[in-house]
């Protein structure tokens, strides 16, 4: 087994958290979403979203269609989140397509902003910060 097939496995067995979000996003994922989901992941310390999964554990991979031209949309959501890299890779197992997208943690003091709000994550949600939470920033 690739090195990268036992990160993604590592992943699987983890659950969802401030670093952490798995959707199963069969058809496709609004981009919209995923960018206040990497923002909020890399305001939290940076981490992992992957689609063709279910989301609870034990993450079952259902495969997944959304963002075919994976590159582009890596860039599109480092171009919008502006201070991270977000890198992006697919892996074609029997089971199905599964979509890593790798976030990295905000520079420090600099939070990211996606339309006019900071997100965090709360529990499953994600939300736009406290004043207290970016003051702390």
């Amino acid at each position: 087994m690739s090195h990268e097939l036992d990160e993604l496995k590592k992943l699987l067995e983890k659950p969802e958290g401030e670093r952490l979000e798995c959707k199963e996003a069969k058809g496709s994922f609004s981009f919209d979403k995923l960018l206040k989901y990497c923002a909020a992941i890399a305001n939290e310390g940076g981490g992992h979203v992957i689609l063709g999964v279910t989301d609870s554990i034990p993450h079952r991979i259902v495969g997944t269609e959304a963002f075919p031209e994976l590159h582009r949309a890596a860039a599109q959501l480092t171009e919008r989140l502006r201070y991270v890299k977000v890198e992006a890779k697919q892996h074609l197992l029997p089971e199905g397509r599964v979509v890593v997208f790798e976030i990295p943690p905000r520079p420090r003091g600099i939070p990211i902003e996606v339309d006019g709000a900071y997100y965090m994550r709360a529990g499953d949600d994600l939300r736009p910060m406290t004043p207290d939470r970016l003051r702390q920033i």
